[in-house]
């Protein structure tokens, strides 16, 4: 496989995309059709995308559009949380999430040997092109080799994947556990090594509070302070029964979420996996700081971890940044189409809909923004790179006849949404060159 773009190529058929965030300018503003559209890319970026009519004359010499009518060109899909390391946990049993940990610890530790680590990351990136995810925010094992297997085979497919060697220096088999000063030295050398090469970016990735000692969250802050264009990649507030457990940790901190603040791990690119029993006060306390939150709600309804307030955390004077993660392996589908259906029925269990405009926002330009990278991917806007994903309606034979009676595009997306899956997805494009092809006799493009 290769990593250069192609000169330019363009692509023509229905295509949506987002002007703005749906939550708080309503659907008809945010969202942008062209029934008949067109998109161009050059030299890995969008140079133009509206209407195929208005927009022909631009197309570069010698460049004839892969046509793809009857689909949906949108965006590529941005995985803002999921563990490359758990695929192989994926459908597995656990009571709830402490007992779900130890098989995955399990799992995990077998990320010592690095060709394990490159035959797991091989085939994630795969897994993730063929769901139509052009970036990902994925922790890695404790183990450096595993980062980097990541990064090698994300730079191979021209997959945007900011991910971290976890730190963990307590609280986890001894397999996992690195120490501070061991934990800052791995991820250092893998901050110089990976970040901003190519399109990979480095996540400073503390498991969650518990399994860090205060000396390693200190740590942590140091390596994203010196290196501030780095993401901070945690989870918070997953499961009630972890409140209590930090406190007994951290006892002179005022609660979950104040751990990460006191060591200065909140701001515009942290990015907290769940949430789901954050108080008002701290989802108030992440809106003020631009901390995001990862909204996991296949995993969450699997373990049976809780409800996300979306409507809460989206709504208000000071609204959160929200993205979605699979949260392979407690998530149960690498696909965000799945993992939007599920976060409609968590909302509807709260009571209140969640629509498909604004679900597929969360999983394209809600979740480059929750990573810091808005400008860069999530919404076809000239300048930006060129991800995106051409999604089929008549995929199977039951969303066919579903699509068959959409009454506008919104009713169609909310068809994919509902009955949509990795079959859904005909075409994976990276950097403006085709990276998959679900029809073809070799689906995954090869250099």
């Amino acid at each position: 496989m290769t990593t250069t773009p192609p000169t330019a190529s363009a692509v023509r058929g229905p295509l949506v995309r987002f002007r703005a965030d749906p939550f708080r300018t309503g659907n008809a503003s945010a969202l942008a059709h062209d029934p008949d559209g067109l998109l161009i890319c050059e030299g890995g970026r969008v140079t133009a995308a509206g209407a195929y009519a208005a927009l022909r004359d631009r197309l570069p010499a010698g460049i004839e559009p892969v046509h793809y009518p009857g689909h949906l060109v949108t965006a590529g899909f941005v995985d803002t949380h999921t563990h490359y390391v758990q695929k192989e946990a994926v459908a597995t049993f656990g009571n709830q999430l402490p007992d779900w940990l130890d098989h995955t610890f399990t799992v995990e530790q077998r990320f010592a040997d690095d060709g394990h680590a490159r035959r797991v990351a091989s085939s994630f990136c795969d897994e993730l092109l063929r769901n139509g995810t052009t970036t990902a925010l994925a922790f890695a094992s404790v183990h450096p080799g595993s980062a980097d297997a990541l990064f090698e085979e994300a730079t191979r497919r021209d997959l945007r994947i900011a991910a971290g060697k976890v730190l963990m220096d307590r609280n986890a088999p001894d397999g996992l556990l690195d120490t501070a000063q061991r934990g800052y030295e791995e991820s250092l050398a893998l901050i110089e090594r990976w970040h901003g090469t190519g399109r990979n970016l480095y996540a400073v990735t503390p498991r969650f509070a518990p399994t860090s000692t205060p000396e390693q969250l200190e740590a942590a802050h140091a390596l994203h302070a010196a290196h501030p264009t780095t993401l901070v990649h945690t989870h918070v507030s997953e499961h009630r029964d972890e409140t209590p457990w930090v406190r007994s940790l951290f006892p002179d901190r005022d609660g979950y979420l104040d751990v990460y603040d006191h060591y200065g791990l909140l701001g515009p690119r942290t990015v907290l996996a769940h949430g789901i029993h954050l108080t008002p006060a701290e989802r108030d306390r992440c809106a003020r700081t631009g901390t995001a939150v990862a909204h996991c709600p296949s995993s969450n309804l699997f373990l049976g971890s809780g409800l996300f307030p979306l409507r809460e955390a989206k709504e208000g004077d000071h609204p959160l940044t929200v993205g979605l993660g699979t949260d392979i392996g407690a998530g149960t589908s690498f696909a965000l189409l799945r993992t939007m259906h599920d976060a409609h029925k968590a909302a509807k269990l709260r009571g209140h809909p969640l629509d498909a405009v604004k679900a597929c926002y969360l999983a394209t330009r809600g979740g480059a923004e929750a990573m810091g990278l808005g400008d860069t991917i999530g919404s076809l806007t000239p300048g930006q790179e060129a991800d995106f994903t051409v999604l089929d309606p008549r995929a199977t034979p039951l969303l066919a006849d579903r699509a068959a009676r959409a009454e506008d595009v919104e009713d169609l997306l909310f068809a994919l949404l509902v009955l949509g899956d990795d079959r859904a997805v005909r075409a994976t494009y990276t950097a403006g060159r085709l990276a998959y092809d679900r029809d073809a006799a070799t689906p995954f493009a090869t250099g």
